[in-house]
């Protein structure tokens, strides 16, 4: 396993490994054992990045959440696992009442549901400060401010450690890091956003935003990476849900860019040359790419999992880094 560092203060920095772990449907569609086997064997690579949120999976069981991180509790506890295993999880999103979504009915990111929430994600993973929080969506019923405060409250009582954003616009990103930093305030360091080899469209409505996909990098996002380098991008939906590799799982319509046939054709290339998976050349290409990123994957079996862990020592030639670069 490689590592790199996420976070700049020496009180709330980590070092985690370069590829991370969902456990997004851990506790409902993958069970127990199974999500305990995954687990095991992630730690035993030397796996230390698990990524959660306390709306997972509400839609499995038309609940609120919450089945990801008690499952994380509990193996955490039978395992006697401590902060050497970093854990991530996100607030905003759980719907307020089950039968309800994100949509239609979100926790939102007030002051008050920042530190309750917090609070009972803290119970739910066991434990005493929460390793990476993340704001998981948008709210646009509260003040900026409001939100930037109410995170920096539980970094400056101990109980969270660094903060990130996930499915934000970049300009609503900057304000609040703008503000934190105003304020002499702790600020988002950690930016979870969807992004693969085949690049996603970013034009027409969405479910989060009338102005397009917010959920996905695009130009904006990435330029603004570029000139935020301390800043550490996770990215979700690295290998398209399986769409690289099996034929039962086609690309989706997001996807249908010209560039498409021409990426597709680069990376059966690349992986034919290195005798890797499309996969795996993916997870390479973005662990060690010009704006690295760590890549959450997730995993429905031990076998997954070890696909993807061979990745992080996949080498890719400066040859084969270009030709997957230009092929547009």
């Amino acid at each position: 396993m490689r590592y790199r560092t996420i976070g700049s203060d020496p009180r709330t920095r980590r070092e985690v490994s370069v590829l991370s772990l969902g456990a997004m449907l851990f506790g409902t569609k993958t069970d127990e054992a199974t999500s305990y086997a995954i687990l095991d064997r992630y730690v035993e690579a030397g796996g230390t990045f698990i990524d959660t949120s306390d709306n997972y999976a509400f839609w499995m069981t038309g609940g609120q959440g919450g089945e990801s991180e008690e499952l994380l509790g509990r193996w955490r506890r039978s395992r006697g696992i401590g902060d050497e295993v970093v854990v991530a999880t996100k607030l905003g999103a759980r719907p307020l009442a089950p039968g309800t979504s994100y949509l239609d009915n979100p926790e939102g990111l007030s002051a008050k549901v920042i530190r309750e929430s917090a609070e009972r994600s803290r119970e739910r993973l066991g434990m005493d400060r929460l390793d990476l929080l993340y704001a998981h969506i948008e709210d646009h019923r509260v003040p900026l401010r409001e939100t930037v405060e109410g995170f920096a409250e539980l970094v400056a009582e101990g109980t969270v450690g660094l903060l990130g954003a996930s499915n934000h616009r970049t300009w609503r990103v900057e304000r609040a890091r703008a503000l934190a930093a105003a304020a002499g305030l702790p600020g988002y360091e950690v930016l979870q956003y969807h992004r693969s080899y085949l690049p996603a469209r970013l034009d027409g409505p969405s479910d989060l935003d009338v102005d397009g996909n917010v959920g996905a990098v695009g130009g904006e996002l990435t330029s603004y990476l570029r000139a935020e380098p301390g800043l550490t991008l996770v990215s979700y939906g690295s290998l398209l849900w399986g769409a690289y590799v099996r034929s039962d799982k086609p690309l989706g319509p997001e996807y249908d860019l010209p560039s498409a046939p021409v990426r597709l054709a680069a990376l059966r290339e690349v992986a034919q040359q290195t005798g890797a998976t499309a996969n795996q050349v993916v997870l390479a290409w973005l662990i060690d790419g010009d704006i690295p990123t760590i890549p959450l994957v997730g995993v429905s079996s031990v076998a997954q999992l070890d696909e993807s862990l061979a990745a992080v020592d996949l080498a890719l030639t400066p040859e084969q880094r270009h030709r997957l670069d230009t092929a547009w």
